[in-house]
Protein backbone atom coordinates (compact mmCIF):
# COMPACT_ATOMS: atom_id res chain seq x y z
CA UNK A 1 0.00 0.00 0.00
CA UNK A 2 1.50 3.34 -1.02
CA UNK A 3 1.51 6.35 1.26
CA UNK A 4 -0.97 8.17 -0.98
CA UNK A 5 -3.44 5.30 -0.89
CA UNK A 6 -3.13 5.12 2.88
CA UNK A 7 -3.84 8.83 3.31
CA UNK A 8 -6.37 9.22 0.51
CA UNK A 9 -9.12 8.08 2.86
CA UNK A 10 -8.07 10.57 5.51
CA UNK A 11 -7.20 13.66 3.47
CA UNK A 12 -10.18 14.84 1.53
CA UNK A 13 -9.63 17.84 -0.66
CA UNK A 14 -12.38 19.46 -2.68
CA UNK A 15 -13.99 17.13 -5.24
CA UNK A 16 -13.02 19.76 -7.85
CA UNK A 17 -9.30 19.08 -7.42
CA UNK A 18 -7.95 17.64 -10.67
CA UNK A 19 -6.85 14.01 -10.26
CA UNK A 20 -3.17 14.70 -11.05
CA UNK A 21 -3.09 17.53 -8.50
CA UNK A 22 -4.88 15.40 -5.93
CA UNK A 23 -2.33 12.61 -6.39
CA UNK A 24 0.55 15.04 -5.79
CA UNK A 25 -1.17 16.50 -2.74
CA UNK A 26 -1.90 13.06 -1.30
CA UNK A 27 1.73 12.00 -1.77
CA UNK A 28 2.94 15.27 -0.24
CA UNK A 29 0.72 14.81 2.80
CA UNK A 30 1.94 11.23 3.19
CA UNK A 31 5.55 12.45 3.20
CA UNK A 32 4.97 15.55 5.31
CA UNK A 33 6.03 13.82 8.55
CA UNK A 34 8.85 11.68 7.21
CA UNK A 35 10.45 13.66 4.38
CA UNK A 36 9.59 17.35 4.64
CA UNK A 37 11.82 18.52 1.74
CA UNK A 38 10.26 15.99 -0.64
CA UNK A 39 6.78 16.84 0.63
CA UNK A 40 7.41 20.53 -0.03
CA UNK A 41 8.57 19.73 -3.57
CA UNK A 42 5.37 17.79 -4.22
CA UNK A 43 3.18 20.56 -2.79
CA UNK A 44 4.98 23.09 -5.01
CA UNK A 45 4.70 20.78 -8.01
CA UNK A 46 0.95 20.51 -7.46
CA UNK A 47 0.70 24.30 -7.37
CA UNK A 48 2.72 24.64 -10.59
CA UNK A 49 0.58 21.99 -12.25
CA UNK A 50 -2.60 23.99 -11.60
CA UNK A 51 -2.11 27.42 -10.03
CA UNK A 52 -5.88 27.99 -10.12
CA UNK A 53 -6.54 25.05 -7.78
CA UNK A 54 -7.21 26.74 -4.45
CA UNK A 55 -6.62 23.54 -2.49
CA UNK A 56 -2.92 23.66 -3.39
CA UNK A 57 -2.58 27.00 -1.60
CA UNK A 58 -4.47 25.61 1.39
CA UNK A 59 -2.22 22.54 1.57
CA UNK A 60 0.93 24.63 1.24
CA UNK A 61 0.07 27.22 3.85
CA UNK A 62 -0.95 24.53 6.32
CA UNK A 63 2.25 22.59 5.62
CA UNK A 64 4.40 25.66 6.20
CA UNK A 65 2.44 26.66 9.28
CA UNK A 66 2.89 23.25 10.90
CA UNK A 67 6.60 23.36 10.09
CA UNK A 68 6.82 26.67 11.96
CA UNK A 69 7.68 28.48 8.72
CA UNK A 70 5.34 31.37 9.38
CA UNK A 71 6.78 33.74 6.77
CA UNK A 72 6.34 31.11 4.06
CA UNK A 73 2.85 30.30 5.34
CA UNK A 74 1.95 33.98 5.19
CA UNK A 75 3.20 34.25 1.61
CA UNK A 76 1.04 31.29 0.59
CA UNK A 77 -2.01 32.72 2.35
CA UNK A 78 -1.53 36.03 0.55
CA UNK A 79 -1.22 34.16 -2.76
CA UNK A 80 -4.38 32.20 -1.87
CA UNK A 81 -6.27 35.42 -1.16
CA UNK A 82 -5.14 36.87 -4.47
CA UNK A 83 -6.13 33.78 -6.47
CA UNK A 84 -9.50 33.45 -4.71
CA UNK A 85 -10.29 37.12 -5.31
CA UNK A 86 -9.34 36.77 -8.97
CA UNK A 87 -11.57 33.72 -9.36
CA UNK A 88 -14.40 35.25 -7.34
CA UNK A 89 -14.32 38.58 -9.16
CA UNK A 90 -13.94 40.67 -5.99
CA UNK A 91 -11.24 42.85 -4.50
CA UNK A 92 -8.20 41.09 -3.08
CA UNK A 93 -7.50 43.88 -0.57
CA UNK A 94 -9.55 42.79 2.44
CA UNK A 95 -9.44 46.32 3.89
CA UNK A 96 -11.23 47.72 0.84
CA UNK A 97 -13.38 44.61 0.43
CA UNK A 98 -14.84 45.08 3.92
CA UNK A 99 -15.96 48.59 2.90
CA UNK A 100 -18.18 47.28 0.11
CA UNK A 101 -21.72 47.38 1.53
CA UNK A 102 -23.31 44.73 -0.69
CA UNK A 103 -20.55 42.14 -0.88
CA UNK A 104 -21.81 38.59 -0.30
CA UNK A 105 -18.94 36.48 0.93
CA UNK A 106 -21.29 33.51 1.26
CA UNK A 107 -22.12 33.51 -2.45
CA UNK A 108 -19.90 30.57 -3.39
CA UNK A 109 -17.07 28.27 -2.34
CA UNK A 110 -14.44 30.65 -3.70
CA UNK A 111 -15.59 33.48 -1.45
CA UNK A 112 -15.73 31.12 1.53
CA UNK A 113 -12.21 29.93 0.73
CA UNK A 114 -11.14 33.59 0.75
CA UNK A 115 -12.66 34.01 4.22
CA UNK A 116 -11.05 30.83 5.49
CA UNK A 117 -7.66 31.99 4.19
CA UNK A 118 -8.16 35.40 5.77
CA UNK A 119 -8.80 33.66 9.08
CA UNK A 120 -5.56 31.72 8.55
CA UNK A 121 -3.74 35.02 7.98
CA UNK A 122 -5.07 36.38 11.28
CA UNK A 123 -3.86 33.25 13.07
CA UNK A 124 -0.43 33.49 11.43
CA UNK A 125 -0.19 37.16 12.47
CA UNK A 126 -1.09 36.14 16.00
CA UNK A 127 1.62 33.46 16.00
CA UNK A 128 4.10 36.03 14.65
CA UNK A 129 3.24 38.17 17.69
CA UNK A 130 1.70 40.82 15.47
CA UNK A 131 -1.40 41.14 17.63
CA UNK A 132 -2.54 44.49 16.25
CA UNK A 133 -2.45 43.17 12.67
CA UNK A 134 -4.30 40.02 13.74
CA UNK A 135 -6.95 42.07 15.54
CA UNK A 136 -7.39 44.38 12.54
CA UNK A 137 -8.00 41.38 10.28
CA UNK A 138 -10.41 39.84 12.79
CA UNK A 139 -12.34 43.11 13.01
CA UNK A 140 -12.69 43.19 9.23
CA UNK A 141 -13.78 39.57 9.28
CA UNK A 142 -16.73 40.50 11.48
CA UNK A 143 -17.93 42.64 8.57
CA UNK A 144 -17.11 40.13 5.86
CA UNK A 145 -18.37 37.09 7.79
CA UNK A 146 -21.04 38.38 10.20
CA UNK A 147 -22.42 34.84 10.69
CA UNK A 148 -18.92 33.58 11.61
CA UNK A 149 -19.23 30.71 9.16
CA UNK A 150 -15.46 30.17 8.99
CA UNK A 151 -14.98 30.41 12.75
CA UNK A 152 -12.84 33.52 13.08
CA UNK A 153 -14.34 33.93 16.56
CA UNK A 154 -12.08 31.06 17.67
CA UNK A 155 -9.01 33.06 16.63
CA UNK A 156 -10.52 36.13 18.33
CA UNK A 157 -10.85 34.12 21.56
CA UNK A 158 -7.21 33.06 21.29
CA UNK A 159 -6.18 36.68 20.75
CA UNK A 160 -8.22 37.77 23.76
CA UNK A 161 -6.68 35.02 25.91
CA UNK A 162 -3.21 36.03 24.79
CA UNK A 163 -3.79 39.67 25.68
CA UNK A 164 -5.26 38.67 29.05
CA UNK A 165 -2.29 36.40 29.74
CA UNK A 166 0.18 39.17 28.95
CA UNK A 167 -1.63 41.68 31.17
Amino acid sequence: MSHATHFEERVLFSPDVPPAVNELLQNAVALSHTNKPEAEKLFQQAKRLDASCLQTYFALYKFYFYQGLLREAECEVLAALQEAAKQGGFLCDYHRLALQPDIDMYANETALFYLYSLKALAFIKLRQEQESDARAILLLMQKLDPEDRVGASVIQSLADALIEELS
